[in-house]
């Protein structure tokens, strides 16, 4: 790791008594830069670079220093989503104040059927994963009959909560095109760290199109699941973290800011 950008990690590893899964040692580890709850309260000051964090992950989401746009991790390449909702693959040297990433090997692969919208998806999965406690990277691909996704404006020191960026995010709709979503579900008590629920952001087949998903409609789709049951968490050693005031509860300002709305 680069001087002046040092790093703590927070490692949590979780035995189970599952079935053996997909992954080779070391692949099951969700890593994560910083925390959400950071970010909510302005936190962007990069800490990691794309470069490391591909180190520990090919599939998953984040954003840039400066909230410079919505980040897609997509078979080990960095997507920059901007507020034309165009994707841009991104040199190692940029940086992330949040990222999460695993190296995706799916346990389980199943066909939601077409026409659910994305609280159906969420209800039709949730029924089907062996544990509502674990996490689990997620990853759906096919043709989705429409896709809402928004990106949001880079910033400037000093800078503003999230819950204040999103008034003035870009939504896109988009119908009938093909392409992916890759995120996270996340157990309730990861509230604080990360995003409990679901966490999903999209990257359109032909590279022209993505963004922090909103709603969807399934079209004919094929839906893997990674049970990833290692969590570390790197943690920023300087800059604005530190004195951070990360005591509050910010569930209301992140279920607002996953919904989008202004």
């Amino acid at each position: 790791m680069r001087a002046g950008r040092l790093l703590a990690a927070l490692a949590l590893s979780l035995t189970l008594a599952l079935p053996a899964m997909a992954g080779g040692p070391g692949r099951e580890t969700l890593f994560q830069v910083s925390l959400l709850d950071a970010l909510l309260a302005g936190d962007y000051y990069g800490s990691v670079s794309v470069g490391e964090l591909l180190g520990h992950g090919d599939t998953g989401l984040g954003t840039f220093q400066d909230l410079n746009g919505e980040m897609v991790v997509s078979h080990g390449v960095v997507y920059r989503i901007d507020m034309q909702g165009t994707p841009h693959a991104m040199p190692p040297q940029t940086m992330t104040p949040f990222a999460q990433v695993t190296f995706f090997d799916p346990d389980m692969t199943l066909r939601p059927p077409a026409g659910l919208d994305f609280p159906g998806l969420k209800k039709w999965l949730d029924t089907r994963l062996p544990s509502r406690n674990l996490f689990y990277a997620v990853r759906v691909k096919g043709r989705f009959a429409a896709i809402k996704a928004r990106s949001v404006p880079a910033q400037k020191p000093p800078y503003p909560p999230l819950l204040a960026v999103v008034k003035h995010q870009a939504v896109f709709n988009w119908q009938q095109v093909d392409g992916e979503l890759v995120g996270f579900i996340s157990p309730a008590y990861a509230k604080g760290t990360g995003a409990p629920g679901w966490h999903l952001h999209f990257l359109s087949a032909d590279k022209t199109k993505g963004g922090h998903l909103l709603a969807t409609r399934l079209g004919k789709v094929t839906l893997e699941v990674d049970l990833t049951p290692e969590l570390t968490i790197a943690l920023p050693t300087q800059g604005p973290f530190l004195k951070m005031d990360l005591d509050q509860d910010r569930s209301k300002s992140l279920h607002v800011v996953e919904q989008g709305k202004k």
